[in-house]
């Protein structure tokens, strides 16, 4: 199963420099049951491009609680056996939770699939983003109209072996 694992710059660059993603499990998005009901598609592509936009809007609830991380939303897409993802059948409908799970162990960064990370042209737009995402949880529709914003502009995507290159730092690990 490909999920696609939230994070910041700075969480990036403790994933890399300790090469896995949660010592002890993570919450990360995949093509959940949920997802698919709400997403009404059977297109696969497309069902993965969801995941990967619900995976890019817990990132900026990341950048929310972290004001000193750089303004660009992180994703990592891995795959990982499907029984170490889970799905809390009681959040399964949830709209906060829609493509939610959680993966048990630790994942290699080795593994990673991609990294997906906004390009340095869309840091006003999210950094207004996590500014306003409280008010748009509470039913604002001005910054609802702002974090939709965000989703404006396309994470880019990166190999693996360009996380270097991403945090600044040499190639050594």
């Amino acid at each position: 199963m490909r999920v696609y694992v939230p994070l910041t710059l700075p969480g990036l660059a403790e994933v890399y420099k300790t090469g896995e993603l949660g010592a002890d499990g993570f919450v990360a998005y995949a093509v959940t049951p949920g997802l698919r009901e709400w997403y009404l598609s059977d297109d696969v592509e497309e069902l993965e491009y969801a995941a990967l936009s619900r995976a890019a809007l817990a990132s900026l609830r990341l950048l929310a609680a972290d004001p000193g991380a750089p303004r660009r939303r992180v994703v990592v897409a891995v795959d990982v056996p499907d029984r170490a993802a889970s799905v809390d059948p009681d959040r399964s409908l949830d709209p906060a939770a829609l493509g939610e799970v959680r993966v048990t162990g630790t994942v290699r960064l080795a593994k990673a699939a991609a990294v997906h990370v906004d390009a340095d042209d869309a840091e006003a737009d999210v950094a207004a983003a996590a500014q306003a995402l409280q008010a748009a949880d509470q039913g604002d529709d001005d910054a609802q109209f702002v974090v939709d914003g965000a989703e404006d502009h396309e994470l880019l995507w990166y190999a693996t072996q360009e996380i270097p290159n991403l945090l600044g730092v040499d190639g050594a690990a």
